[in-house]
């Protein structure tokens, strides 16, 4: 028996919602903490709910694998406000990605959400991810998650601690994940001098959580001659 996976949480309005005190919290707390969660997620096609299984944390200013390690900026400034909001952004010009910001406003962090199972809404999930072979891999991976809630832009600054029933984005308690089961090691991809922080955490033996890959440095391709001769 996989650990979480005996036991769904309720689809009813029982299961609480996270408060924002929650997330009002040193990052390196509330990203293992987010195991075992339930994310839900409601558009007009319906409602959606995603149990959390691997997440990586960033810590801000202080951390150089991290968006607002240079400090704010247009991108990131949803990652300096209030805590308990979502922070999306967009990358390689192809994939969204969905963190859960922490700690006090003005103070950057996050946890970028990894990877979960889906819970609700499967049919809506496989309609955008229809390349995946089973449903277990419908968000396994943050590309793939955020493609299967049909998270975007829009959602950048979303309150996520509110108790609106129609709100599109919202994390309940669910089931959080015994300690012993939350494994760590380093975030996938991230390179230089925050390579090796052991700053992702997943749920262990689980068949939804994302393979890791250690950093590989982007080959840009150097202009030919005659391209380069070719600008004005």
């Amino acid at each position: 028996m996989i650990a979480g996976r005996d036991r769904h949480p309720s689809t009813t309005s029982g299961d609480p919602h996270l408060p924002r005190a929650f997330f009002d919290r040193p990052v390196l707390d509330v990203a293992p903490d987010l195991i075992g969660r339930v994310l839900v997620r409601t558009t007009s096609d319906g409602r959606m709910r995603l149990r959390i299984t691997e997440v990586e944390a960033y810590a801000g200013e202080a951390d150089p694998g991290s968006h607002a390690y240079r400090g704010r900026t247009e991108r990131n400034a949803s990652m300096f406000g209030p805590p308990g909001h979502a922070y999306v952004y967009f990358i390689y010009g192809m994939w969204y990605s969905l963190n859960l910001v922490c700690r006090p406003e003005g103070q950057a962090s996050g946890v970028l959400i990894r990877a979960g199972e889906v819970l609700e809404g499967v049919e809506q999930a496989r309609k955008r991810r229809p390349k995946a072979r089973k449903d277990l891999e419908l968000a396994k991976g943050p590309a793939r998650l955020a493609t299967a809630l049909a998270v975007d832009r829009e959602l950048n600054g979303a309150d996520v601690c509110t108790h609106e029933d129609y709100a599109p984005l919202s994390v309940l308690a669910g089931e959080p994940a015994d300690p012993d089961t939350v494994k760590s090691g380093p975030r996938t991809g991230v390179g230089g001098d925050a390579a090796h922080y052991p700053w992702r955490f997943w749920l262990a033996d689980d068949p939804t959580v994302s393979p890791y890959r250690a950093h590989k440095p982007r080959n840009r391709r150097r202009p030919s001659l005659d391209a380069s001769r070719s600008t004005t």
